[in-house]
């Protein structure tokens, strides 16, 4: 009886004790830091020309993954996939001009997750890209309204810089002399007619930080901060948008570096034994434009810079690198004055690498390492140590970190891994790989990066969530960074290197046969069954027609043909016999239009789907005139 009585106390003590514990708990703050185009360059991972003690300091007592990698080098398209978990072919936002949740209404996001589980969420700056959302930044992911870039504050003589981004006298005064020309000439667009003809890529100017948008972000953030209703949990999501193109960066963070010390990309060519659709233009980097600029192709069709011109850009680069680190140091400070650092997750993370010469590249917008290649910094105040991992991570792994950190449900459906334990001293994760992406054209580029090796493998007309067999296959890439870091050359037909390509070729089976979609993505409706011979005879015309025109795979010309076919049956079932008038059919016809376009957003992109409409266009044309 005595031992049962013990026994008891002991129970109800403990159970006691456990309750106090739990109530007592207090959710962990997130300071979510992005920084737009932030490559590795930062004194943390190994860069020594770099200065960036802020966020230096940061990575000294938190987990740095040194061998991050973004899901696709492209500022929508990641920042989609960064904040749902979810990899671009499920979000299917592969371009800078598709919606989010114009293809899945009800997706979740990370700051809409932790809203819902009783954090004031807040946003500013630049967290996803504006062209990828609504017009309120992703109205689901806030508490409050996304704070707008009009309501931030300038210093006295300074207001909003020039086209977002200029303040010396110089550059802004051509660009107003250019927008007075635009309203003269009654342009509809001022803005695009001036960047069109003069957008330099780089501006050194004597100002203080906060002329600049990227100062004016952090003092806002400061401001928040220091008002921040800290009776509940906070989700504070920073964006900064330098080192962006254009550089801009105040004199004193260009005065931090000797031009004259900086190195050049030491292989400025293709990869020997290259696929060629690997490599791109630099069409962003041409975009950018001032009377002294003068773009020229090379041999191989890359762009070829001057010497004088490339080390300014990386000069402007760095400059623009160490500017962020300043205004980040600034935010945490606050934190750290506030008190609040004490129970603030910071996590900082770049939305892809960038190009600066290496294979005679600018920008991102490739599966090589330097646009893949990303930073992620996560501090946790509850373990205030310093780790490396140098084991494959990528973006899609920051969403169940986040929720498993804060102690909140993660979502079932994501397709990444929660990196806490690393966070918490292990060395390795469990991936075998990281998974990057990039399309050209209607072929996709799968990427494997591994701790040595790269591999990979371009495909015809298909997405991983389809079934890819071997004639699918364009090109393959095999590179190891043991030996050969600047990716100089191809493996993947070298004797010495056929079983990694085996292997490799293994493992990316299991990958794509991992992602395929079992389950139709479009049924045909049950109020509109396919009894219409009108609809399914031009449907299978038209259809068939686009097809050969951009090589179609079965599964996406079967995918078109059931779309058009609900499209002229839904049109016909609606209008035929109505005696509605041309006007009236118009709009029907709209509505319809606008509806086919969303399903088709399903399995095409912005890109296809406008060569489908053209095409469409003139086989109908064609078979108007026959009738």
């Amino acid at each position: 009886m005595r031992i049962f009585l013990f026994t008891l106390i002991c129970i109800v003590g403990f159970q006691t004790l456990f309750s106090q514990q739990n109530a007592n708990y207090k959710k962990p703050n997130i300071l979510f830091i992005a920084v737009d185009d932030l490559k590795p360059t930062m004194g943390v991972y190994g860069d020594s020309f770099a200065i960036t003690p802020n966020i230096d300091a940061i990575a000294k007592n938190g987990t740095t993954f040194l061998n991050n990698h973004v899901q696709q080098a492209i500022c929508g398209p990641s920042r989609a996939s960064v904040l749902t978990g979810k990899r671009p072919d499920y979000t299917k936002v592969w371009d800078l001009k598709t919606k989010m949740r114009d293809i899945n209404p009800h997706i979740l996001t990370i700051p809409e997750h932790f809203k819902n589980n009783g954090y004031q969420t807040i946003g500013l700056g630049k967290i996803y890209d504006p062209r990828c959302v609504d017009k309120d930044k992703d109205k689901p992911s806030w508490s409050v309204p996304h704070i707008k870039e009009s309501t931030f504050k300038y210093p006295k003589g300074f207001k909003s810089p020039a086209l977002g981004f200029y303040q010396s006298k110089e550059i802004t005064t051509k660009v107003y002399a250019l927008m007075n020309e635009a309203k003269r000439k009654g342009e509809k667009n001022a803005n695009e007619y001036v960047r069109n003809r003069y957008k330099p890529p780089f501006e050194n100017a004597d100002v203080p930080d906060g002329a600049y948008v990227d100062g004016a972000i952090a003092n806002r953030s400061i401001e928040l901060l220091e008002n921040m209703d800290v009776s509940k949990p906070f989700f504070l999501a920073v964006g900064f948008k330098r080192p962006h193109l254009p550089f801009v960066a105040p004199k004193k963070y260009w005065d931090m570096y000797d031009e004259n010390k900086i190195k050049l990309a030491s292989y400025q060519n293709k990869s020997k034994n290259a696929v060629d659709i690997a490599y791109h233009k630099s069409g962003e980097m041409r975009s950018y434009k001032s009377p002294e600029l003068k773009y020229r192709s090379n041999n191989q069709g890359l762009l070829e810079l001057d010497k004088d011109f490339q080390r300014k850009l990386i000069h402007g680069y760095y400059a623009a690198t160490s500017y962020i680190d300043a205004q980040i140091g600034k935010v945490v400070a606050k934190l750290k004055e506030k008190g609040l650092d004490k129970n603030t997750i910071i996590v900082l993370w770049g939305d892809h690498g960038w190009h600066l010469g290496d294979h005679s590249l600018w920008n991102k917008h490739s599966n090589f390492e330097q646009a893949t290649r990303s930073p992620l910094v996560i501090y946790n105040p509850r373990v205030h140590k310093g780790f490396k991992v140098d084991t494959p991570t990528e973006f899609v792994d920051l969403f169940p970190t986040l929720t498993v950190m804060a102690g909140i449900n993660t979502p079932k459906n994501l397709d990444g891994v929660s990196l806490n334990n690393q966070i918490n001293g292990e060395k390795n994760t469990s991936k075998l790989f990281a998974v990057s992406q990039y399309p050209r054209g209607p072929k996709m580029g799968y990427s494997f990066r591994t701790k040595q090796y790269r591999y990979t493998v371009w495909i015809n007309n298909k997405k991983s969530t389809e079934p890819i067999y071997k004639e699918d296959i364009h090109g393959e890439e095999l590179y190891d960074y043991k030996v050969d870091f600047n990716e100089t050359e191809n493996k993947i037909e070298d004797k010495n290197y056929q079983k990694t390509k085996t292997t490799f070729q293994t493992l990316a089976a299991r990958y794509f046969n991992s992602q395929i979609t079992t389950k139709k993505v479009v049924e045909t409706k049950k109020d509109i069954p396919r009894k219409n011979k009108y609809a399914q005879n031009r449907a299978n015309v038209v259809s068939e027609f686009i097809t050969k025109q951009m090589s179609l795979s079965n599964s996406k010309s079967t995918f078109l043909n059931e779309t058009l076919y609900n499209k002229y049956a839904s049109n016909a079932e609606k209008t035929r016999g109505k005696g509605l008038s041309n006007e009236e059919k118009g709009v029907i016809y709209k509505a319809t239009f606008n509806a086919t376009r969303k399903i088709l957003m399903q399995k095409f992109s912005t890109i296809e789907i406008s060569e489908i409409n053209k095409l469409e266009r003139k086989k109908q044309k064609e078979l108007s005139n026959k009738n």
